[in-house]
């Protein structure tokens, strides 16, 4: 490609950034069944293929201490058969049509899906309404320990066996108190693993995983009215389960930066500093999205421009801001290059963080960052699971999926003067300062740093 055409392709994305406010109109059509299922549809005629996005409103932040593991634990138990599908056919049946079937669970929701030819709806529909209202019968001690290990196995492999696989964990027990539904890793710890029974799990299963709490959205090629004839014989005679009380949002402020110290093996030392943010869906959230774009995204990041391209000591330098249902994080994220200590990482970091708020920031980088936001955005709805995937999560975080149109209304007018307010007020405020290190290489740690001593 020559310089000409490079620069027509370059001027084209920014236009296409820059409109992208206009681009978002997802048209739905939305209605609910007499026993509290939520049905969203989004028509769309490109390829012949429909995507089923099932998510219910449960994660493991539902859970309670010593109960953990229990929304990810049924990720795996949805796939092991129900009342009229035998065990381990789910996957076969979809398979064998070429569907792409998978689930995920996280703090807040838990969803699954099937990628499907048109013509074989029917099928994955069936297929989720037998496990949301017949699950229970098909489930068996057996079945349910056989889970158990899998789950334990891949917790090991993903978690405890894997570098920096417990950073998350170690990070959201020393910020949220225990009785904080954030407290506990997504995964569940190995103990409360080890200890559930049958009867507990089957009460966390009628209690959240009924149609009231669940949403179905569907994207795609499909006839409407067949679809909703489909819903109504395969989910309407699913009864309503009760009703229960959600997590609240719970304040949560630090009194003191926690310095922690963890060994583990790994060959270069990383440095972890938490503060607490806003929630998910929020202006604040958006304003530390931007923020956390001008520190650390990229190469033209502060971050990067300081500690890896010019100082020459780190191998990666990121910033995230994680913004949940209840409750958010603030994450910054540096790995040492080889002989490097996380005391140089963090004075690195500190002037970085001291420029910032001496001198702020810029409007061009605002503008920049809301590009990439923009493009991003506009990205996750290049295909009909992405658009089923947001029109579900909107719906289950917001209670309205058309708020799918307005998400880019969240980052409008974002100025300096902004991004500095809230800089100052999350930033400024106790954080956790976690150094990973080689082990027997506890002299690399941050400074002050003490051991860290479990949950």
């Amino acid at each position: 490609m020559n310089s000409f055409s490079t620069l027509l392709v370059f001027a084209a994305l920014l236009f296409s950034a820059s409109h992208a406010k206009e681009q978002v109109q997802i048209t739905i059509e939305q209605y609910q069944l007499p026993n509290g299922l939520t049905v969203i549809l989004h028509e769309d005629r490109s390829a012949p293929v429909a995507a089923v996005m099932v998510m219910y409103h449960v994660g493991s932040k539902n859970e309670k201490p010593k109960r953990t593991g229990f929304a990810h634990l049924f990720e795996h138990m949805m796939f092991q058969g129900s009342e009229h599908v035998a065990d381990d056919e789910h996957f076969k049946l979809l398979q064998e049509v070429g569907a792409n079937i998978n689930g995920t669970t996280n703090e807040d929701r838990t969803n699954y899906f099937e990628i499907v030819p048109s013509n074989y709806l029917e099928l994955a529909l069936y297929l989720e309404s037998d496990r949301m209202g017949f699950l229970l019968p098909a489930m068996t001690q057996e079945k349910l320990n056989n889970q158990i290990d899998v789950v334990k196995n891949e917790r090991r492999q993903s978690y405890d066996n894997q570098p920096y696989g417990t950073s998350s964990e170690k990070i959201s027990a020393a910020m949220f108190p225990p009785t904080h539904p954030y407290h506990w890793p997504v995964i569940g710890y190995m103990e409360d693993l080890t200890s559930a029974q049958l009867g507990d799990v089957s009460e966390f299963f009628k209690t959240y995983y009924a149609p009231n709490n669940a949403c179905v959205a569907i994207a795609g090629n499909f006839e409407p009215q067949q679809t909703k004839q489909w819903i109504k014989k395969y989910f309407g005679e699913i009864p309503r389960g009760k009703s229960f009380e959600r997590p609240s949002p719970l304040p949560v402020s630090m009194n003191e930066t926690k310095r922690m110290m963890f060994e583990d093996k790994v060959k270069l030392p990383r440095l972890y500093i938490d503060w607490v943010s806003a929630p998910m869906n929020t202006r604040e959230d958006a304003v530390l999205d931007v923020l956390s774009d001008i520190l650390g995204s990229g190469k033209t990041s502060r971050l990067y421009k300081s500690l890896v391209y010019e100082k020459q000591i780190a191998q990666t330098a990121v910033a995230y801001q994680s913004g949940m249902e209840i409750g958010g994080q603030f994450e910054i994220q540096i790995t040492a290059k080889p002989e490097k200590t996380l005391a140089e990482m963090e004075a690195a970091f500190d002037d970085v963080l001291d420029h910032l708020f001496k001198n702020g920031v810029t409007q061009k980088e605002i503008d920049n960052a809301l590009s990439q936001k923009e493009t991003q955005f506009i990205n996750s709805l290049s295909t009909v699971f992405g658009k089923a995937n947001q029109l579900a999560s909107y719906f289950t975080y917001t209670g309205n999926p058309n708020n799918i149109n307005n998400e880019l209304e969240r980052f409008k007018n974002i100025t300096p003067d902004e991004v500095m307010q809230v800089a100052k007020k999350y930033l400024t405020a106790p954080n956790i300062v976690l150094s990973f290190v080689p082990e027997g290489k506890t002299d690399w740690a941050a400074k002050n740093s003490t051991m860290w001593k479990g949950n």
